[in-house]
């Protein structure tokens, strides 16, 4: 009796559309339970990693600030590098110059990017590693470190003791940051980059007169938003800008990472570059 019961039971499922069964799975889903607030320490202060004792590290979401205006199709090597309708400014809508345009196409074909070979990169791309970020506040020294485990395995120091920028700058991959509290956002202005990175994934261009205002905000345990302000005279018409969230991912740590052995760049268009000590 119990196994005719089971039988009827299972065919009438598998009579049911399949429209309904997914619909009744999504509305059995449990829902995503609500994040902890941010961590403060006793003063008051933000903790910008995880707990006294834990481990933890932060993850970044879609590489791109901008997205495609039409899809590319699915067996392109760059599609799986390249968003599209999730809200961001469209590619056609960002202030290029007619020669930065033009290099940003070509870019997308190939995404041949300095990051693959070992190069330090700033901008939003450094928010984006393999393996996760870490950011570090130093109040009694004033200065926030930013820390990836993957790619070249650099930091950045965020100056936040009132200092300007030197005015003898010379020309870097990650430019020099200093920053101030407008609450519990960390506000960085960074000038002084060079022009052998990118500064994001897709490979938007940029000058030596780049001039970047980023925003850190962890506006809960689980979550950090960024926010990014691109301001380059030589390379875009009026300054642009976007943001992203990055995800708290527990019980991760960082550990010894030698981005330069038997590195290999990703396999695009059928080639595939060694890149040597």
């Amino acid at each position: 009796m119990t196994r005719r019961l089971l039988a009827v039971v299972t065919a009438g499922l598998l009579a049911l559309p399949v429209s309904i069964l997914m619909a009744q799975g999504r509305n059995a889903a449990t829902p995503r339970p609500k994040a902890p607030p941010t961590p403060r320490t006793a003063d008051g202060r933000v903790i910008w990693g995880a707990l006294p004792g834990e481990k933890g590290v932060w993850n970044a979401g879609p590489h791109t600030l901008w997205d495609l205006d039409e899809p590319l199709p699915p067996d392109s090597p760059t599609a799986p590098f390249l968003t599209y309708n999730t809200g961001r400014i469209k590619w056609s809508e960002v202030p290029f110059q007619p020669w930065a345009r033009q290099l940003s196409k070509e870019r997308q074909q190939d995404l041949n990017e300095p990051y693959t070979r070992c190069k330090p990169t700033g901008g939003s791309r450094f928010m984006h590693t393999p393996y996760g970020t870490e950011f570090i506040d130093f109040p009694e020294q004033k200065r926030f470190v930013i820390a990836l485990t993957g790619g070249s395995h650099t930091y950045r120091i965020i100056y936040y003791d009132g200092r300007p920028h030197p005015k003898d700058l010379e020309p870097s991959y990650l430019g020099h940051s200093i920053g101030h509290w407008e609450g519990d956002t960390l506000v960085i202005d960074t000038v002084g980059f060079n022009e052998r990175a990118w500064m994001d994934q897709p490979g938007s261009p940029h000058t030596d007169q780049l001039h970047l205002v980023e925003k850190l905000t962890r506006t809960d345990f689980n979550t950090i938003k960024y926010e990014i302000t691109i301001d380059d005279p030589g390379a875009y018409t009026r300054p642009w800008g976007g943001g992203f969230e990055m995800r708290f991912s527990p019980g991760q740590e960082a550990f010894e990472f030698i981005c330069q052995d038997n590195n290999l760049t990703t396999e695009l268009n059928g080639l595939t570059s060694r890149i040597t000590p």
